[in-house]
């Protein structure tokens, strides 16, 4: 049965819904009780403390170093491993799966998938449907599955 089951994941940097459809995109279904989301604080929270501090290549100035990568940039990051790490733990339920997400994030999704669940990748869609009731989301989907 779970291979004719369809996943269909909807998410952006901070939040992700999962649905489910039997019927190629005609119904879906949650699938979680709740929706998985990223950690929204800010960068200042982020950060685990002051920066370092460094000195000039030439001259006695000091000055402090800039992180090697943007604070919100790794949680996103984190955030696309987190989805990935609860499809394959769910990875018996579903045959097919579709992946809904903004292009920036969808490229993070892809690059933490794991290679089983790249093989059931049946559709990519680069839109932002975050935000849009689930009523409204068997009509967006159906034209890719």
């Amino acid at each position: 049965m779970a291979s004719q089951m369809t996943w269909v994941v909807i998410a952006d940097a901070g939040r992700c819904r999962i649905f489910e459809t039997k019927d190629r995109g005609r119904s879906v279904a949650a699938v979680l009780q709740h929706d998985l989301v990223a950690d929204h604080r800010a960068a200042r929270d982020l950060r685990s403390d002051r920066p370092g501090r460094t000195f000039d290549r030439s001259g006695g100035g000091r000055h402090a170093k800039e992180p090697r990568t943007d604070p919100h940039r790794h949680v996103q990051a984190e955030f696309a491993q987190t989805v990935c790490k609860a499809l394959s733990d769910e990875r018996g339920r579903f045959g097919q799966l579709m992946i809904v997400a903004p292009p920036s994030f969808l490229g993070d999704l892809r690059n933490s998938l794991s290679d089983d669940l790249t093989a059931i990748l049946v559709a990519e869609v680069d839109k932002d449907l975050t935000k849009i009731p689930d009523r409204e989301i068997p009509g967006v989907i159906t034209p890719y599955l």
